[in-house]
C-alpha cells in the first residue's frame, strides 16, 4: 500500500531545532528532570502540540509533557501511547550541538571536523543508507538521535494527524519522558494516569525492527573508604582506598562478562564511572543480563571479590550498593502478542522487511511493560548512540513515522 506523506523538510526542520538543545540526564543530579535542558525542550514540545490542535496538552509538574488526539473513528479501540524520551547520554558531551547534514550519503567514509571517522568498517549500517540524507554532528558532541529522532517522528505524526482527519485512528496518547538514559524515565509515570491500554516507544535504531526484548538491569555502586594522612608520615597509617579500587578492579573479569568481549545473549558487569581520593573512592556500575536471576550472581560477585581486597587491608571498609533499574519486558509482551504482531503487519503493508529483535540495553517500554502497560520499542533510524560519531538517517525517521501512522491505523481494525 502507499504509505501516507510525511513531508521530509518538516520532519527535518524539527529534529534540527530540538538536537540544539542540550538535554544530557546528569546521573549525579537526583532531581527529576536531573538537567534544565530537558525543561526547556519539554515547554517548547508542549507549545508546539498546542499549536497544531492539540487541546490538552501541557508539561507536568515533573517535566513530563503530555498531549491527546482523540479517535475519529466510531468503533470502541484500544488507547495508543506513544512515547519518547527527552534526555541524552551523559556518556559523551551533549550540549553545543552543530549538526552537519549530508544529502544522498555516497557510501564513502564520513569524516567529521574533528577528525573523527564514521566508516563501513565501524559502522556496516552504512551500506544500506546510501541515498538517504544523514545527520552527524561535527565530532565534538553526540547528535541526540537517541531519542530526538523518537520526538521528531512522534510530532510529526501528531501534526500528520491534525491535518489529515481522513487517516483512521484511535485514542493517541502522547508522552515525552525525561532521565530515560539514567534509568529514571518512569520515575513518575504511571498507567492508570496515562489512559493507555498499551504503548510504543520509538526509540530504535535501523528500520525494519520491533525490539521485542531487553536486557534486565541493576545498578552498583562499590565504595571503599580508607583513611587518609601525610605521605611523609603515612606508615602503618594511611588506608589507600585508591589503591584497593584498582586491585578490585584488577580482579574482576576482563576476559569475560565486559561490554568489550560479549555479544547477543551474553551479560556482563560494567564499571563506568570512578572517582575519590585516599580516604575514600567510589565506582559506578551497571550489571546487565537478559536471564534475570544472573544479576544476582553478577551482585555476588562485586561483594566477594571487594571483600577479598578488604581482608588483605585491615582498617579498609567497603560497601556494596544494588540498585534495581529495569526488567527484560519480554516477560509481559508474551502475554500481549497483538502489540507485536499488529508492528509487523504494519511494515508489511508498507512493503518494508522487518524483524523482531533484543536490545542489548532498556528502554522506558521496558520500565512500562513492568508496570503493565505492554510497550514494544520501534526502529526510527538512529546509529552509533552514546557517541560523538552518533548520526541519524532521515530516510528512516521519515519510515518510522509512516509506519506508526499505519500501525496506529491497523488497531482500529483489530
Amino acid at each position: 500500500m502507499q504509505p501516507t506523506a510525511v513531508p521530509a523538510d518538516r520532519l527535518l526542520e524539527r529534529f534540527l531545532q530540538y538536537v540544539r538543545i542540550g538535554t544530557a540526564a546528569n546521573p549525579e543530579n537526583d532531581q527529576y528532570p536531573s538537567s534544565p535542558g530537558q525543561l526547556t525542550l519539554g515547554r517548547l514540545l508542549a507549545d508546539q502540540l498546542l499549536e497544531m490542535g492539540v487541546a490538552d496538552a501541557h508539561q507536568d509538574e515533573n517535566g513530563l509533557v503530555w498531549g491527546t488526539i482523540p479517535s475519529n473513528v466510531s468503533s470502541p479501540c484500544p488507547t495508543i501511547l506513544l512515547n519518547a524520551h527527552l534526555d541524552t547520554s551523559p556518556e559523551a558531551p551533549g550540549d553545543h550541538c552543530h549538526p552537519q547534514i549530508l544529502s544522498d550519503y555516497d557510501g564513502q567514509p564520513i569524516v567529521l571536523k574533528t577528525g573523527e571517522i564514521i566508516d563501513l568498517e565501524s559502522t556496516p549500517e552504512l551500506a544500506d543508507l546510501i541515498g538517504h540524507t544523514l545527520i552527524t554532528t561535527d565530532g565534538t558532541t553526540l547528535l541526540g538521535a537517541d531519542d530526538k529522532a523518537g520526538v521528531a517522528a512522534i510530532m510529526q505524526c501528531a501534526q500528520t494527524w491534525l491535518e489529515n482527519p481522513q487517516i483512521q485512528h484511535g485514542p493517541i496518547r502522547i508522552l515525552f519522558t525525561c532521565d530515560e538514559e539514567i534509568g529514571r524515565g518512569t520515575r513518575h509515570f504511571h498507567v492508570k494516569t496515562s489512559g493507555a491500554d498499551l504503548g510504543y516507544t520509538l526509540d530504535g535504531g535501523g528500520a525494519g525492527t520491533v525490539d521485542v526484548e531487553t536486557f534486565s538491569a541493576d545498578g552498583a555502586t562499590v565504595t571503599f573508604r580508607g583513611r587518609n594522612s601525610h605521605p611523609s608520615v603515612a606508615k602503618g597509617k594511611m588506608i589507600n582506598s585508591v589503591r584497593a579500587a584498582a586491585e578490585f578492579l584488577s580482579n574482576l573479569p576482563s576476559q569475560t562478562l565486559t561490554p568489550e568481549t560479549t555479544s547477543d545473549r551474553l551479560g556482563f558487569i560494567h564499571p563506568y564511572t570512578i572517582h575519590g581520593g585516599v580516604s575514600e573512592t567510589v565506582i559506578q556500575f551497571i550489571l546487565r543480563d537478559f536471564d534475570t536471576p544472573k544479576l544476582q550472581h553478577y551482585a555476588d560477585l562485586l561483594r566477594e571479590t571487594a571483600n577479598q581486597v578488604v581482608q588483605k587491608t585491615p582498617g579498609l571498609e567497603v560497601h556494596v550498593e544494588i540498585a534495581r533499574q529495569y526488567r527484560n519486558m519480554a516477560d509481559v509482551l508474551r502475554q500481549a502478542p497483538k502489540t507485536i504482531d499488529l508492528a509487523e503487519q504494519a511494515y508489511r503493508d508498507l512493503g518494508i522487511p522487518y524483524r523482531r529483535d533484543s536490545i542489548r540495553g532498556g528502554t522506558d517500554g521496558a520500565l512500562m511493560s513492568e508496570l503493565g502497560l505492554p510497550t514494544p520499542n520501534l526502529s526510527v533510524g538512529q546509529f552509533n548512540i552514546h557517541s560523538v560519531r552518533e548520526f541519524a538517517s532521515l530516510n528512516q525517521m521519515q519510515l518510522a513515522a509512516q509506519h506508526v501512522i499505519r500501525l496506529c491505523e491497523l488497531w482500529t481494525q483489530a
